[in-house]
């Protein structure tokens, strides 16, 4: 076999995590409410019941989940920042212990060579801000801005990577059109409203962060729907052209300067919002569009649409995957949907760097007999979709760094604890860490800086 070439040099191999996934410390220390603690502190909300407050305890262990980083050989390392540690009301008086630990882990990060990468915002809005209107109301996005301030001024001297939203669209569709995240709405003009305060948050706190944070890169993550059409047809090419007009352009548009998609505008303002934009005020869509560093790109999954009202359709030439190749999410492995969106987003829209910032899967992993956690299925998927990132690079995509979710198995929102996308596996019951083949494989792959075959290890 052919050895792949090696990764681009700087190219930056990292992991992922967000706060209320694996933190726990849930009060503790000044930190306030969440709508994430609320949310599955609500009975019904979460499908095995549970919740977020002692999670994998990395708010206490977070010393050895670093050594664990650096066993790993990790050169990078994505988090997020819990609003409510810093700011427990959302906005005003500083919680100084919850800068202190971030501080703390920052520091330990370097002193492990790896980069930290931080995310301001993984969907735990402060329940204050949100019993005063949360993302609907324009309040919110200044509230972040203020947020932003308070940590880029504290961290800023270290940290060089800020991210300042992890999914606007969940934030946006799945908490306010969907109901299945925090806050659990079901409005599709408060979702709509939730969208455009998130990117002006955006964009009104980039400014801040790179005064705060000197020649560090800013940034924002979206995740992708490949959108993939059943057949020619024009029912399924325009039923396709809408879902990716709704997970993707409705983000990718403004934040490049072109503006709100006119084809879902016209479609929302038809549907849903009779009145229109009405929250977008003078000088929004420009402070949107400031200027980005880097994009971050998650990437799981493709959809096919089949327009099945069109009696005259033509005969579906493209088909999912079986159900053997879907992951315990449900979701088909379709590497070639990370290569075609990230030359997309490269060709289409000349973004100075990509990083893809979450990709990986859940299985049912168990520990063995000998106490070791095979995971030969996540070995494949992740040796696929680097080939496919190997491919995008080849063809000119100026990705820069890949981070694989996640570091550690953790509390999957809405799911609970059913899903495990973790390189280590967690027992939530004893929070012992037992890393798995594929945290072996993925070290070895690091070290050499090139794609090694899924073999056993």
């Amino acid at each position: 076999m052919t050895p792949s070439p090696p990764f681009p040099p700087g190219f930056l191999w990292g992991t992922a995590t967000a706060a209320y996934q694996i933190e726990g410390g849930w009060n503790e220390d000044g930190k306030g409410e969440s709508i994430w603690d609320r949310f599955s502190h609500t009975s019904g909300k979460i499908i095995d019941g549970s919740n977020g407050n002692v999670a994998c305890d990395h708010y206490h262990r977070w010393p050895a989940d670093v050594q664990l980083m650096a066993d790993l050989g990790l050169k990078a390392y994505r988090f997020s920042i819990a609003w409510t540690r810093i700011l427990p009301s959302g906005r005003g008086q500083v919680n100084q212990a919850g800068l202190d630990f971030y501080s703390r882990l920052v520091d330990a990060l370097l002193a492990a060579g790896i980069t930290p990468f931080i995310t301001l915002y993984h969907w735990d809005l402060p329940q204050a801000l949100q019993d005063a209107g949360g993302w609907p109301a324009r309040a919110t996005a200044e509230a972040f801005v203020e947020y932003a301030d308070v940590v880029s001024r504290s961290l800023g001297d270290r940290v060089k990577h800020w991210i300042t939203h992890n999914e606007p669209w969940c934030t946006s569709f799945l908490g306010h059109q969907v109901g299945e995240h925090a806050p659990g709405r079901y409005d599709m003009r408060q979702a709509l409203a939730t969208s455009h305060h998130v990117l002006l948050s955006h964009g009104l706190a980039v400014p801040a962060l790179r005064r705060n944070s000197p020649g560090s890169e800013v940034g924002i993550t979206l995740n992708f729907t490949y959108a993939q059409a059943a057949s020619p047809s024009v029912y399924d090419q325009t039923l396709a052209r809408w879902a990716d007009g709704y997970f993707n352009r409705w983000f990718t548009e403004p934040l490049f300067g072109r503006g709100y998609p006119a084809d879902m505008t016209a479609s929302y303002t038809q549907t849903f919002i009779p009145d229109g934009l009405t929250w977008v005020q003078p000088g929004d869509m420009a402070a949107i569009a400031t200027p980005l560093d880097f994009l971050g790109v998650n990437y799981y999954t493709r959809e096919i649409f089949r327009d099945q009202s069109a009696k005259d359709n033509l005969p579906q030439e493209v088909f999912p995957a079986p159900d053997e190749e879907r992951t315990l999410m449900g979701w088909e492995i379709y590497p070639e949907g990370l290569y075609r969106l990230l030359n997309r987003l490269h060709f289409e829209y000349q973004i100075p760097k990509l990083y893809v910032t979450e990709n990986g899967v859940s299985w049912p992993d168990a520990v063995d007999a000998a106490g070791q956690v095979h995971d030969p299925r996540r070995i494949r998927y992740l040796h696929d979709h680097f080939a496919a990132a190997q491919r995008a690079l080849a063809a000119g995509v100026p990705l820069a760094g890949y981070f694989v979710w996640s570091l550690m198995d953790n509390f999957e929102w809405a799911k609970g604890y059913k899903q495990r996308f973790g390189l280590i596996y967690v027992d939530y019951e004893t929070q012992t860490r037992i890393p798995k083949h594929s945290a072996a494989w993925l070290r070895r792959v690091i070290a050499a800086h090139q794609l090694l075959p899924p073999a056993a290890t």
